[in-house]
Formats: C-alpha cells, structure tokens, sequence
C-alpha cells in the first residue's frame, strides 16, 4: 500500500508540474473530486479494516504481556523487563501511508464543497479586464449566485440568479471548456448589442460614458484613455487605445455567428436565447465575444466580486464592480 500511495503521489506530482508549465490544460474541479474519493477510500479503509486490526494486535500484545507476567509471578519473579507501553504505542501508529491518504480526507474533503458550491479562488493571467482587474489579482468568485451547479459535470440543479449587464463572471471558454476566462456581462439574451467606432450601444440606446483622463497601462507600458461607463446599475471604468482601429480582425466562426455583423465600424450581434455577450474592461486588448462568440448558460462558474491578494500591490485587495 506504501508503494501505491507513492505511485499516487507522483503521478499528481507530474500532473501538477505539466499544469503549471502550460505542458497541458488541467482540470481543477475533476482533480480535486479523484482526490477525495481517493482519500475516501483510504479513510473508509483505515476506519474499518486497518485501524481495527491494529487495535487487535496492541490487545494481543498486552495479553501475551499479561500471560507472561502472571506466569513468571507463579515462578516467583516479580521484576520484568520491556515497555509494554512504547511497543503498544508503535503498533497503533498510523503508517505514513495512511496518514497522507486517509489523514487528509477530511481537508480536501471541505475544500472540494467549499469550492465547488461556494466560492473559488482565480488568478488574473491577463490584462484583458484592467483596469478594472490587474494581472496579479487574486480573486474570489460567488458559485452559488447564477444557482447550484454540480460539480465537474456543471448540470445546475438549483436556479437562483441570472447574469446580468455590468456583472463580471468567470465561464469556461467556449473554444476550450478546459480553460476559464473572465469578463464582463454587456448583453443579455434578447439583447442587441452594437460596439462601433468604440461606442457601446445596447437596444439602440449609447451606454452611459465620461472620459476621465489618460491611464498608463504598467504591463503593456503605454497610456491609454479611461472611460467611466455604466451598464445597468454598475459603474465601472473602460480603456480605450487611439492607435487601435475599431474594425475587429480575423473574427473566428462560432455558433450563432449569422447573428453578428462585422463592419470597418466593428460589430452588432443579437444574442440567442440561453446565452451572452461578453466583453473586457480594456476594450482594445481583450479577446471576448467580438472575436469568439456568445457564452452560454452552461458554462457560466460565478459571478467574481472581491480580490482578496494581489502580492505585489496589497492596497488592490477589496470588492470592486
């Protein structure tokens, strides 16, 4: 069992390090659910098979103790060598094997309901959603707030809110369901949204904008102009660059495609039903709807409400819109 508990252990070794140099595209949520059958398993096993016949060899280890002090106290010795105790002690120990197995279910155990029904921790990897989210920013994101969903199929099981204009919420990329992106909701299903000349129109109506200046722009290392703009009951801050040309480039084929329309201008799409239109903050660099498509229900994970670490600049850390 030691040997299979290490094979175990580097194979999740190995998969985490692939992970991490982008070797391969991991999925979190199916890892961490393997992880706690696994441990189950073992915790089940240690509860009712090893934990008993350890207990039952400590009590034959002090009967055999006992049989031989009574024997030897007939032959009038009193004085007996060996710890019965430091023996009995050894033989109830769990093996390193179980305690890094059956020991840790409970943990991973409450970290897999926390994340999957809860909140779930993200980092931002890009500078799509500045400056509104920073690359750095740990986020947390509310699971049960668009409703229950089970975890790694992603069927929801109970309804509770609906996305809406101005919420930023984390989805599985509609290209790659292994890979999560995040954005702000700008249109809703039904809702016909039209981003031309850099202006965002939603069922003909200009959405509300104020320019508030230049804004530099660390990671990309230029300025860019910020916006304060308002989608619903959500005021936010958008960037615009002056270089970038309003057209979008090289737009992919996705579902629903005959539902946009792309011009020199930019793009105008009706959004199906059961779906929306996302789009980042930095408006000029962000890969989103415009270029890939509608997101639907289904990949919806939560909705993103507060950073909560951002090791580089620890003032970043509170809720934000």
């Amino acid at each position: 069992m030691g040997l299979l508990t290490a094979a175990l252990y580097a194979c999740l070794i190995v998969y985490l390090g692939g992970w991490y140099v982008d070797a391969w595209h991991g999925n979190f949520s199916l890892l961490l659910f393997l992880l706690t059958l696994v441990t189950f398993a073992f915790w089940l096993a240690e509860r009712f098979h090893f934990l008993p016949a350890r207990r039952r060899a400590a009590a034959q280890l002090e009967a055999q103790h006992a049989a031989r002090r009574e024997e030897l106290a007939r032959q009038g010795i009193t004085q007996v060598d060996g710890d019965v105790q430091a023996a009995r002690e050894k033989i109830l120990m769990q093996p390193w094997w179980l305690d890094w197995t059956a020991g840790l279910f409970p943990v991973i155990c409450i970290v897999f309901l926390l994340r999957s029904f809860l909140f779930e921790p993200f980092k931002i990897p890009s500078g799509s959603m500045v400056p509104t989210l920073l690359v750095g920013d740990l986020i947390l994101v509310n699971k049960f707030h668009y409703g229950v969903r089970l975890p790694v199929l992603n069927t929801k099981i109970i309804e509770n809110h609906t996305p809406q204009r101005g919420d930023v919420v984390v989805f599985r990329y509609p290209k790659d369901t292994r890979i999560d992106y995040i954005k702000r909701v700008v249109g809703v299903p039904g809702d016909e949204v039209a981003y031309l000349n850099k202006r965002l129109t939603i069922n003909g109506q200009p959405v509300e904008m104020a320019p508030l200046g230049e804004y530099y722009n660390e990671d990309r290392r230029r300025y860019a102009q910020m916006y304060s703009e308002k989608l619903g009951n959500v005021e936010h801050r958008v960037l615009n660059y002056k270089e970038a040309p309003p057209f979008i480039i090289a737009a992919d084929d996705f579902p629903f495609r005959e539902n946009c329309r792309y011009s020199a201008e930019g793009v105008t799409c009706k959004v199906p039903e059961g779906h929306y239109f996302m789009m980042g903050d930095n408006r000029d660099d962000s890969q989103d709807s415009r270029y890939w498509g509608f997101v639907p229900d289904e990949n919806i994970v939560g909705k993103a409400f507060l950073i909560w670490m951002n090791l580089g600049n620890l003032g970043r850390i509170g809720s934000f819109q």
